[in-house]
């Protein structure tokens, strides 16, 4: 009985003390509300009502009577860059840039958020200089990786590895990777310049940054096989198979191009079918077939895909299948092959042939830096076929 007496009156103080405190908080709230300058909330009332540039000019009237309001600033900026108002966001962070009062830190702050501005608005070369700006303090090193950005979407691969050598010395992870292929970037311009001393200078230099560099590897086959030395081209294209045999498929047709020059067509085809045989894939099988079928007729083709769909079955190998049956069937079994053929062919033209592992942006072709999301080496060299039991 003591004890519901007790809870009868804790409730009721309880109570008390929580009007109390709303009451205490409300009132604070009321006195710093009275404190805001009227302009705060006449820009609120802009920006509520889509008028943007009028809010931005309430908001810099606020600034300047309150310099505490700083933070507003670039909480503003940062909503106009995010639903692609650069030119706005450009205009609040460069009015932050012209008070003679800000703090470094601040200056820094909105050094650093207008770079942004300028970079989402593909003003690469005003963003370049804002981002120049920022040598040393905390906002450096996203200066860096910024700048990084820059030079790859401009292709100055000699900045970029510069500029990642910096990021490295800044304490970030290693960029060998990334380093590699801007070293093979400018091999591949030399190459189309036919520069062939300077482009096997830039492949030494990519695959002693990044041994397992697979690009650098093709690519020097690729100057072999330009000076006419077709032998020691495939001793490189070969080499891939020790760095990663997943690459393959994008050496098999240089591969049998050069044995053709120099008339061992057979030694090629058998290669590639110890290829095909080891490290099942639709873009190995593709090649294979075409130069088997060609040297050692329908039979020998037929028997190849055959083996291949055992191993690994999938559309893209059906079709291939297809294909060596009719070669080797009689009427009316040819037409009936030639449908089946055209129907799944249909159905997987359209597929993505590649998928970046990073951010799943698709592609028909192979790159070595994603599209999407511009991560280098990210795209494994195989087709995928993105077909569901629903579909």
């Amino acid at each position: 009985m003591d004890l519901d007496l007790w809870w009868l009156l804790v409730i009721p103080v309880a109570f008390a003390f929580g009007w109390v405190a709303a009451r205490y908080d409300l009132k604070t709230l009321l006195s710093e509300s009275a404190n805001l300058p009227r302009s705060y909330f006449r820009g609120l009332n802009f920006l509520l009502n889509e008028q943007p540039d009028q809010a931005i000019d309430a908001f810099i009237e606020v600034v300047k009577l309150d310099p505490e309001t700083i933070e507003l600033h670039f909480a503003l900026g940062n909503l106009f860059r995010r639903r692609g108002e650069t030119d706005r966001a450009i205009r609040v962070h460069q009015n932050l840039l012209n008070r003679a009062d800000l703090p470094v830190t601040e200056r820094d702050h909105a050094l650093y958020e207008l770079g942004q501005d300028f970079l989402k608005a593909g003003l690469l070369d005003r963003a370049e200089e804002t981002f120049k700006a920022l040598q040393s303090g905390d906002y450096a090193l996203g200066a860096q990786r910024a700048l990084l950005t820059i030079y790859q979407i401009e292709r100055d691969w000699n900045k970029s590895i510069d500029t990642a050598r910096r990021l490295e010395s800044m304490g970030v992870e290693s960029l060998d990777k990334e380093i590699g292929h801007f070293h093979c970037e400018l091999a591949q311009e030399a190459l189309q310049q036919k520069k062939p001393d300077e482009a096997r200078r830039q492949l030494d230099l990519a695959l002693k940054a990044h041994p397992q560099n697979v690009r650098a590897t093709i690519l020097f086959g690729d100057v072999d096989a330009a000076a006419g030395d077709h032998d020691k081209a495939i001793a490189q294209w070969r080499h891939v198979e020790e760095q990663n045999p997943a690459y393959l498929p994008l050496v098999a047709e240089k591969v049998m191009k050069a044995y053709e020059a120099l008339g061992r067509q057979n030694e090629g085809a058998d290669l590639l079918t110890t290829w095909v045989d080891g490290y099942p894939s639709n873009d190995l099988l593709d090649v294979a077939y075409q130069y088997v079928s060609a040297l050692r007729g329908p039979e020998a083709a037929h028997a190849l895909a055959r083996t291949q769909m055992q191993k690994s079955p999938n559309l893209a190998g059906m079709t291939r299948l297809l294909e060596a049956q009719q070669a080797v069937a009689e009427e009316p079994r040819r037409s009936e092959l030639e449908l089946m053929r055209t129907l799944i062919r249909q159905r997987t033209k359209n597929l993505p042939r590649y998928t970046c592992q990073n951010c799943g942006f698709r592609a028909r072709l192979f790159y070595w830096q994603c599209p999407g999301c511009s991560g280098w080496e990210t795209y494994a060299p195989r087709r995928v076929e993105p077909i569901t039991a629903s579909s």
